[in-house]
């Protein structure tokens, strides 16, 4: 799409699951880089993000919530954190609150290299984003945040 197309066209739905697609192949495009110079394979990825999303919303993460997130087995589940652990992205400790309780966290090395690859995507992210005032960034969040909860709602109807 041409650069400010966006003013003139019209922006159908078929537009926007299309849109919504091209960022979702671009995004595990990257994704798949960052994986591929650290030998991680794509569920460790996305063990990473879950385990890094939940440690900023100050929520614990524990393996039976990361499988339930991940929708994976429990041995599965455990063959990603072994995975991760041998590869030094993360530990499991044990809750201060709970000591029954298994934590996982992510070491601080795993979390610099993250940054390192991440964080121009991110400024570029947010130059692309510059001129949208706060209404326009509102109906983003709003968008991404419902097309977000469609998949999620679909993806559960269609699990066995």
């Amino acid at each position: 799409m041409a650069e400010g197309a966006d003013e003139v066209e019209h922006v159908t739905d078929d537009v926007l699951v299309l849109l919504l697609r091209q960022l979702t192949v671009e995004s595990d495009r990257f994704a798949e880089m960052f994986g591929e110079a650290h030998g991680l394979h794509r569920t460790d990825l996305n063990a990473l993000a879950v385990i890094m999303d939940a440690a900023r919303m100050g929520t614990p993460m524990s393996p039976s919530r990361l499988a339930s997130a991940l929708h994976l087995s429990a041995s599965a589940t455990t063959s990603v954190l072994d995975r991760l652990e041998r590869a030094g992205h993360l530990y499991r400790d044990r809750s201060a609150t709970d000591r029954r309780k298994v934590e996982l966290r992510m070491h601080d090395q795993a979390r610099q290299i993250g940054a390192e690859f991440f964080l121009p995507l991110g400024e570029r992210y947010a130059a692309a984003w510059r001129d949208m005032g706060e209404d326009e960034r509102r109906t983003v969040a709003r968008f991404l945040r419902g097309s977000i909860a469609a998949t999620v709602e679909v993806r559960g109807r269609l699990a066995p």
